[in-house]
This record gives C-alpha cells, structure tokens and sequence, in this order.
C-alpha cells in the first residue's frame, strides 16, 4: 500500500467521544461499532480512551479499509474491520457473533480520502474521471448516471438530492453536451453546471457546482436510500445504555436522523391515557436538543466541520422506561389537554407556524442542553 492520500481531522471528535463514553465505560468488555470507519480517526480516539472495547469498522471502501488496517494495527486484538455498507451491519455483527452493540457512530458523507484523491473524481475542483464510487468494486458510476438518465431523471436527482433550484437548466446543458460527445471529465462538467447557472446566482452560495456533485454521489451510492435502512437497523442492535451518535453535513441526510430518532422518543401509546401502556413508552431518550453545531474553534481548525451536524440518542430500559417515564408522562397529561375538544391551547411551547424539520417542534430535553 502506498502513502495515504488524503488529510484527515475527526469532525467533533472530543464532543463524540464525551457523548459514547457513558456506554462504553461500563464495566467488561463494550463493543462499538464505527458504521463509516474511513481513515479511522474516531475509531483510533475510542480506541485509546476505552482500553476494553471492541471495536467493528465499516467501510464500503477498500482503499480506506487498508489505511485504516494499518492505523490501527496496534489494536489488531480488538478490532474487526470490515469491507461493507452500514446497512449491512445487522448481518456483520449475526456473523462476528455480537448480539448486541454498546455504541455506534455514523460520520456521513464523503471522506477526507475520497475528496482528496484526485482520481476518485468526488472533487469538482480538481479534472478527474467521474467515478464518485465509494466502493470502486461495484456499481455505476458518475460517468455513467450523466450521459444516460434521460431529462426527467437527471433533474430530479439534481432537485431533490442537491436541492438544486436550477435543476433542470443543469440537466438541460448536460444533454445538450453529450449529444456532441460522451462527458467524462469532472473539470468539463463542472465547467456546464457553472455556465447553466445565472451569473448573480453563482457569486453566493460557494462553488457553483457544489450541490450537483452532492447529488451525482448520493445517487451514484444510494446513500439516502442506504440511510434509511441503516439507522434503525442499528438503533435495534444497541443494548441498553447503548449510545448511538449521527454526524450529518446536510439536511437530507439530518432529516433522515431525526426521524430515525423522534420514531424512538415518543409514546406509542393512545395520548389521552395518563400512564404508559406496557410495551408503549419510548424506547430512546435524545441526547441533545435539536442538533448540536460546531463551534467556531472547530470550524476554524477543520473546514470541512462547518457544515456538521450532530444528533445522539440513548437506549432506555423498556421494561422500566429509565430516564424518561416520568417525564413522558407529564407531557402527556399535558398532550391529553389540548386535544381536539379539551380546551385550550395556551401555553403551548410548540409554534403551530413553524414549518417541519426546523428543530422547533423538538419536545425531548437532553444531556446536552
């Protein structure tokens, strides 16, 4: 293996590790699970700080699973390192012969090494093929998604995976080019997404092909489809007190996490009743109010951190609701109130205008507020 390619700072990292310490000092053996293992930095931290846990690494890269084997090798008794995507981890830990998990943490998005390579094409700043494959073994690539999904598809993946507004003038460009000759480079592509897009738009918002690469990838690697799958499939494999801790660095994949984990907090149960239901109660509690940002310190000492967003949950004891029944029940009594027909809603803390997914309707208190 050659030299490593690539510079890499672990976005959060003392944040992250304050947030899983709790699981994984708990006496005996803990096992954690780093679902995007990279070029192992977190996994290298968790590891020193917590001399009697396993750990599980996930990497759909092979390139970055060879750094990070040789990173980590003086660890090579307490560490499984393995070539998949995290929604294979049900199927990974049925195989090492884990039933259950202490901790697990998801650092999503593309790697310093894959952004970093120039050959890994990931880069618009940088001429290379349009690769953009996490895992270079298998699956389409960039190349291929550009010069053959028809109109339609290519400006809706454009919309709704870069929330790019210019989606189809993009799209439009992009046909027009390939129908003179097969798009290969990502310094050319670049170049029409720049020129697709009017002049006042492209002096705000940074490089004007940032949210078409983002898109290219996320489809490339199904990313969003992947993540859907994946968080709950962990947060079902962590043992009580398990810790799960997300890093997202944009809104579709933090959507995706909140609702993974507003899905754990919240009662089953039917609101009007005053106590829980056995079987009922929320089976998580958050760790956070919202999403936790990255301070200034941190932006300034990584760049690639300004983007981050961090959200964490904790697995309650379901037989006894721990750290949280009182609480839920209190809500709702309160809930029960201001149901349709039972009064007032006065007093509310929650704003009926405010739209979804802005953090506001959050009822869940944490560590971290």
């Amino acid at each position: 293996m050659g030299e490593l390619r690539g510079t890499h700072v672990p976005v959060l990292l003392e944040r992250c590790l304050e947030l899983l310490a709790p699981a994984l000092d708990r006496g005996g053996r803990t096992v954690h699970v780093d679902a995007t293992l990279g070029l192992a930095g977190h996994a290298e931290a968790v590891l020193e700080r917590h001399p009697h846990t396993v750990l599980i690494g996930l990497d759909r890269d092979t390139e970055a699973l060879a750094h990070a084997r040789v990173r980590l090798a003086r660890f090579a008794d307490r560490i499984h390192l393995e070539h998949a995507v995290y929604d294979e981890l049900p199927e990974v830990l049925e195989r090492l012969g884990y039933p259950g998990i202490d901790g697990v943490l998801f650092d999503l998005g593309v790697s310093s090494l894959q952004l970093d390579a120039p050959d890994r094409g990931f880069a618009y700043a940088q001429d290379a093929p349009l690769d953009m494959r996490m895992d270079q073994t298998r699956g389409v690539t960039a190349e291929e998604v550009v010069n053959t999904y028809p109109h339609p598809d290519l400006a809706r993946v454009l919309r709704v995976y870069g929330e790019e507004k210019f989606a189809g003038r993009i799209a439009s460009a992009i046909i027009r080019e390939r129908e003179r000759g097969r798009i290969t480079s990502s310094a050319r592509l670049a170049e029409l997404v720049r020129e697709s897009i009017p002049a006042p738009a492209r002096r705000t918002g940074g490089h004007p092909a940032k949210r078409t690469f983002q898109a290219l990838r996320i489809e490339v690697n199904r990313e969003l489809a992947v993540l859907e799958t994946a968080l709950p499939a962990a947060l079902d494999t962590l043992d009580v007190g398990g810790r799960m801790v997300v890093l997202s660095y944009h809104s579709l994949e933090d959507r995706l996490t909140k609702q993974a984990f507003a899905d754990r907090v919240r009662s089953k149960g039917p609101v009007e009743l005053p106590v829980e239901l056995p079987g009922s109660g929320p089976t998580f509690r958050l760790l956070s109010r919202g999403a936790e940002l990255p301070g200034e310190a941190e932006v300034a000492a990584n760049p690639r951190a300004a983007s981050v967003r961090l959200r964490a949950a904790e697995r309650l004891d379901p037989t006894t609701g721990q750290r949280g029944t009182d609480r839920e029940r209190s809500r709702r009594r309160v809930r029960a109130m201001h149901q349709p027909g039972t009064g007032s809603t006065a007093g509310s803390t929650v704003d009926p205008a405010a739209p979804p997914g802005d953090g506001r309707e959050t009822d869940e208190e944490g560590e971290g507020t």
